[in-house]
């Protein structure tokens, strides 16, 4: 039953109350795999405790306000300072969830990310993918499947290069093995008793099939490898990559190369002196290394370490979070679990309807900072919170 959008405004005002209803919606192997991180996930509850850690003070007295939530990244103007982050098997926690997502990236004029990972390949989704159409590599080894992988991104229409640097090996997360979910995913007789409960999923999946990892399908004709069950086949084509990999990259790649998943300022001087446009301030979401500082910590230092622009992911989850990324020196800010919450929750127009939720959210507290654009945001006030 379709749900008038004033419904949606009531039902689910917030990123939580998606999360909620995604949870219900999902088989909990998949559940699992979307929302877990590893270990006993101390980084991912760092991330939002130190989130919340920083306070603003409000003002008074400052008039109505038209406020301006665009940012400039990279020479463009986006109407809101957010992305689509990727997550590896998209098409996994919801079907055609990378269509869905670009689509509603295109609709909304934002950055969407792509998986080397994903369900789809950049040929899929070539006809639904905006100008702010990012590719994240997972580094191949063989320099003959990266320049064919670069070649590719960039003829579907995917201009801008992420390369992963905080996956060397495999993690772990535990609540994903516990779960029964392996890679590639095999369907057990306890994973169908799961699917049963989770009609909406079940049905969309039959009409596509399972998923699996496309943009590999070209690369993986040997036969399988051994492997645990959390390191997927991408980890057969893969390597750690080293500081002549990113330079590599930088003399093969016509157009912004990002590195994600930097965490010490002294990394980001040197990647500036390599020739990356941007750098992405990430742990990961909690789901490589336990032990990681939450990224609005690590923000701050690496803000002065480099003039390049800067992303921010891990924990976000408000308006109110961006404008704290914006504060400690943030110029975009990636949203992975988030944007797949909402679309597990309510299929196609979850993307949209959170889209709509942090843009108000934006709104209410810029206008309780008395900030008409998010620049401004660094000068507001702040205290740190118990």
């Amino acid at each position: 039953m379709t749900m008038p959008h004033m419904d949606l405004d009531q039902r689910f005002p917030a990123l939580s109350d998606l999360r909620r209803r995604a949870q219900r919606r999902l088989p909990r192997f998949v559940w699992e795999y979307l929302d877990s991180g590893t270990g006993v996930e101390a980084t991912k509850q760092r991330n939002r405790r130190a989130l919340d850690r920083i306070g603003f003070v409000p003002s008074v007295l400052h008039g109505p306000l038209e406020c301006d939530v665009s940012t400039l990244w990279l020479g463009a103007s986006l109407p809101l300072p957010v992305g689509m982050a990727p997550i590896g098997m998209s098409g996994l926690i919801w079907p055609d969830a990378e269509g869905h997502l670009a689509r509603a990236a295109r609709e909304a004029g934002i950055p969407y990310c792509l998986s080397t990972v994903a369900s789809q390949s950049p040929e899929d989704l070539a006809p639904h993918v905006g100008d702010q159409a990012w590719f994240q590599l997972y580094p191949p080894k063989d320099p003959d499947i990266r320049q064919d992988m670069l070649a590719r991104a960039k003829s579907a229409g995917f201009g801008t290069l992420v390369l992963t640097l905080d996956v060397p090996v495999a993690s772990r997360r535990e609540r994903q093995t516990r779960s029964g979910l392996t890679q590639p995913p095999r369907l057990t007789p306890r994973l169908l008793a799961q699917i049963a409960t989770c009609p909406a999923w079940a049905t969309g999946m039959a009409r596509r099939g399972m998923p699996r990892m496309r943009t590999l399908d070209t690369y993986t004709t040997s036969p399988m490898m051994s492997r645990s069950s959390t390191a997927h086949i991408g980890y057969l084509l893969r390597t750690s990559p080293d500081w002549d990999y990113v330079t590599w990259l930088r003399d093969n790649w016509d157009g912004p190369l990002v590195a994600k998943g930097v965490l010490r300022p002294e990394d980001a001087t040197r990647l500036e002196q390599i020739g990356c446009d941007a750098l992405w301030v990430s742990n990961h979401a909690g789901r490589q290394f336990d032990a990681a500082p939450a990224t609005i910590e690590a923000l701050t230092q690496i803000r002065a370490a480099t003039d390049l622009p800067l992303i921010l992911d891990s924990g976000v989850e408000t308006g109110l979070d961006i404008l704290r990324a914006f504060a400690l020196g943030a110029d975009l800010v990636m949203m992975g679990r988030g944007f797949h919450f909402a679309l597990a929750a309510l299929g196609p127009r979850g993307p949209a309807h959170l889209i709509d939720v942090l843009k108000k959210d934006l709104f209410a507290n810029m206008g309780q900072l008395g900030v008409a654009t998010l620049p401004e945001v660094r000068q507001a006030p702040r205290f740190e919170l118990d």
